[in-house]
């Protein structure tokens, strides 16, 4: 198995977990905030599903040099979720998270979805010497294609765990393991 075939099944990972997660969640749901102890906010299944999807969307978007999918597809009006295309999450304050709500849970799997399909075109679009390629020469060492997806395939899988969680801990949910 090469590279690429690996990157193609890896990139579609989330978006699975994203079918199982959302499925059947209310939006109470989808928008409650995880307290942890001492009353600790965590985000929402809505914003970690959200985060998922901008920052892959964003950075994939960028590698290809194509338009982001957000914008392309007008995801902001869409989704209720007003933030610019510059705007994917990262360095969110608690009030920005508690903030970001969308009511309807298949529309967030729509989203995740054409996220995806973007991110496995693009992949089907290299060839595995393309993973080489330096892209950002501002990290020691540089970073090539292949880490930087590696890196938005891992954030946006770290992000569909949480939201597993978020969702068992809010309704007794279990995926069956």
């Amino acid at each position: 198995m090469d590279a690429i075939t690996l990157l193609l099944d890896a990139a579609a990972r989330p978006l699975d977990a994203a079918r199982t997660t959302l499925r059947g969640l209310d939006p109470d749901a989808l928008n409650a905030l995880v307290r942890g102890p001492g009353g600790a906010q965590g985000n929402s299944i809505a914003w970690l599903v959200w985060h998922a999807a901008r920052q892959q969307d964003a950075q994939v978007s960028a590698l290809a040099g194509a338009e982001q999918i957000w914008v392309s597809g007008a995801w902001a009006g869409r989704l209720g979720v007003h933030r610019g295309p510059d705007e994917i999450g990262f360095g969110d304050t608690p009030e920005r998270v508690a903030a970001l709500r969308i009511e309807d849970p298949d529309m967030l799997l729509a989203y995740l979805t054409a996220v995806t399909d973007a991110t496995r075109s693009y992949l089907r679009s290299l060839t595995p010497t393309a993973l080489d390629d330096v892209v950002d020469t501002s990290w020691d060492p540089p970073v090539t294609r292949g880490a930087r997806l590696i890196s938005v395939i891992d954030d946006a899988v770290a992000h569909l765990g949480q939201a597993e969680y978020a969702r068992g801990l809010l309704t007794r949910w279990s995926i069956g393991y």
